[in-house]
C-alpha cells in the first residue's frame, strides 16, 4: 500500500498571502486590465505566471482551485472545468484527432460511454470497448492507432478496479496515453503514482461533497495543461468549459475537508458491505475479500482512506430494486437520486438511470443486471441504525428473510 498523504499536501497548499483573508478572494471579473500593451501582447503569445487575460482562459480563483487539485493528485498542474464530462471531452479531444482510436473500459459511466460510442465518431475518433480487468484482452486490442487507454480507477457502477500500473505498461507499447477517471476514489487511489498520464475528476461528486454544483478537473503535467489552455489549439480554452468563480471558491473550501469525509464514507460503506455480504446478499465492494480485485485494490490504495464510499447490491430484478429504493427513501435511509458523494446516502438503479445510455445487451454482457442498486453511502454517525432500517426494507420487499 502507498503511504502518500495527499490530505497533507492539500492542507499545506497556500492559497493566500500575508494580510489576505484565510480564504482567497473570489474574482468577480470576466476580463483583466493590463499595465501596458506590451504585457497584453506577450500574454497572447505565452502564459505569464500571475498574469490573467480573460476568465475563459484563467482567473485567480480557478487557478487556486486547480493548484489544490494538482496537490490532491500529486500532478504538476490541473485545469478546472464546468463539469466532469467537460473535463473528459477536453482531455480526449486534446489527445486525439481524426483517425485515432481510444481503447476504453466497457464498464464506465453512461455519459462517458455515450460520448465515446455516439459522439466522438462524428470527428473520426473511434472507441473499442474491452474488459479492462483482463490485461490479455487489452494487450490484444492494442494497435498503432490507439492514442488513449481510458478507464475509471473504480468503475461505475460495477466497482471493477483497474490495474493502472499494468495499463500504463501496455499504453507505452504503442505510445498511447493512459487517462484515468478517479471520480469514485479521490484520496483513496493516486493514479499518477501508478502510471496514469492524465487524471480526470467530476468535482460534482466526493470532492465537492454537497451536491450543490457541477464541475470537473483535468490533472496532469504542466505541458499537457498548457496544451489544454493554449489560446490557439487548446480544447480547454476553445471549447469554453469555464467554471464559475463563485463555485470554484466553494469547491476549494470543501476540498480541505475531503480527507475527513472520505474516511467516514469509506468506513460506513465497509460496514454496510460486510453486513450485507454476511446476509448472503450479492454485494459488490472492493473492501470485501470476495471482490475479484480486492488484492489489487489493497496494493494500489492509500490505506488511510479505506476502500471508497460506493457499494452495490443486487435486488434480483428491476421491480424489486425499485420497491426497495422507494422504501429506503420513505424510511429515510437516504434519497433516490443519481450522483454520489453527498453527505446523505444516495441510491439508484444504474441499468435504468446512470448507465441507461449503454444498450441492454451490452449491460448484460458486462454483468449489469436490472436489479443492481448503487449506493453512495453517506456520513451517517450511527451507521448501525442505518443498517437496521435497510435490513427492514430488504425484508419487507422479500429480498432477505
Amino acid at each position: 500500500m502507498f503511504q502518500f498523504d495527499p490530505s497533507k499536501r492539500i492542507l499545506d497548499h497556500e492559497s493566500h498571502d500575508q494580510f489576505d483573508g484565510v480564504n482567497p478572494s473570489i474574482t468577480d471579473s470576466s476580463t483583466f486590465a493590463f499595465r501596458s500593451p506590451e504585457t497584453m501582447e506577450e500574454l497572447f503569445d505565452h502564459e505569464i505566471e500571475g498574469c490573467f487575460l480573460y476568465s475563459r482562459h484563467w482567473n485567480p480563483t480557478n487557478k487556486h482551485l486547480a493548484t489544490g487539485l494538482a496537490a490532491l493528485e500529486d500532478t504538476e498542474s490541473a485545469q478546472v472545468t464546468a463539469s466532469g464530462m467537460g473535463a473528459i471531452s477536453c482531455a480526449l479531444l486534446q489527445l486525439c484527432q481524426q483517425g485515432d482510436q481510444i481503447l476504453a473500459s466497457r464498464t464506465i459511466y453512461g455519459g462517458t460511454y455515450a460520448l465515446l460510442k455516439n459522439f466522438l465518431p462524428r470527428f473520426g475518433i473511434t472507441t473499442r470497448f474491452v474488459d479492462i480487468t483482463d490485461v490479455d484482452v487489452v494487450a490484444r486490442a492494442l494497435n498503432d492507432n490507439v492514442k488513449v487507454i481510458f478507464c475509471e480507477s473504480i468503475a461505475n457502477p460495477l466497482l471493477h478496479v483497474a490495474d493502472i500500473k499494468t495499463l500504463r505498461e501496455l499504453a507505452d507499447r504503442v505510445g498511447a496515453k493512459l487517462v484515468v477517471d478517479n471520480t469514485f476514489s479521490p484520496l483513496v487511489i493516486t493514479p499518477v503514482h501508478l502510471g496514469a498520464h492524465v487524471v480526470i475528476h467530476s468535482l460534482t461528486k466526493f470532492i465537492n461533497g454537497h451536491s450543490d454544483c457541477v464541475a470537473g478537473a483535468v490533472c496532469g503535467t504542466d505541458e499537457f495543461v498548457h496544451q489544454l489552455t493554449d489560446i490557439n489549439m487548446g480544447a480547454g480554452m476553445l471549447l469554453g468549459p469555464v467554471l464559475d468563480s463563485f463555485r470554484s471558491a466553494s469547491i476549494l473550501k470543501n476540498l480541505h475537508t475531503l480527507h475527513i469525509r472520505m474516511q467516514k464514507h469509506s468506513a460506513n460503506a465497509a460496514f454496510l458491505a460486510d453486513k450485507l455480504n454476511a446476509l448472503g446478499l450479492p454485494t459488490h465492494y472492493p473492501g470485501l475479500k470476495e471482490h475479484p480485485q480486492h488484492e489489487l485494490m489493497k496494493a494500489q490504495m492509500n490505506e488511510d482512506f479505506g476502500f471508497g464510499g460506493i457499494l452495490t447490491l443486487d435486488a434480483g430484478d428491476h421491480i424489486s430494486a425499485n420497491r426497495l429504493m422507494l422504501l429506503m427513501q420513505q424510511r429515510k435511509v437516504g434519497f433516490l437520486a443519481v450522483s454520489l458523494g453527498y453527505f446523505r446516502t444516495l441510491f439508484s438503479a444504474p441499468g435504468s438511470s446512470t448507465s441507461s445510455e449503454i444498450p441492454k445487451d451490452e449491460q448484460a454482457e458486462m454483468g449489469l443486471s436490472g436489479g443492481l442498486v448503487r449506493m453512495s453511502v453517506g456520513l451517517d454517525q450511527n451507521i448501525e441504525e442505518t443498517y437496521d432500517v435497510l435490513v427492514g426494507c430488504l425484508r419487507d420487499v422479500g429480498i432477505v428473510r
